[in-house]
């Protein structure tokens, strides 16, 4: 339940999590982000700058959102799950590490 949730919610975070096509979460990104600025500039009248909603530009929002929920949905279902495994964490979806060496201590190591 939760993986079908996160699936139809936020697409690109549910490819990076039970997913290990790594490679297809950036583009479902582009598709899930611009339904997103479309839904909100169309409650802002969209491109023709409407008093009310822009009904259309709201209707292409949902249709990227759907566009990116399916494509999702379709990468998770076809991800093998051999190759998954050997593959826990991929590069493109691991979270950051911070360095919090001191840069100087480096320097004078190279003096030496």
């Amino acid at each position: 339940m939760k993986q079908i949730l996160l699936t139809s919610v936020t697409p690109p975070i549910a490819v990076c999590k039970y997913g290990c096509a790594s490679c297809c979460a950036a583009p479902i990104a582009v598709f899930w982000l611009a339904g997103v600025v479309s839904i909100i500039y169309g409650f802002l009248g969209g491109p023709a700058n409407l008093m009310g909603p822009s009904w259309n530009t709201i209707a292409l929002g949902f249709a990227l959102w759907a566009i990116a929920g399916v494509w999702a949905a379709l990468t998770i279902r076809g991800a093998d799950a051999e190759k998954c495994g050997a593959k826990k964490n991929p590069p493109l979806c691991k979270p950051f590490s911070v360095d919090d060496s001191d840069p100087f201590d480096e320097v004078k190591k190279a003096k030496n």
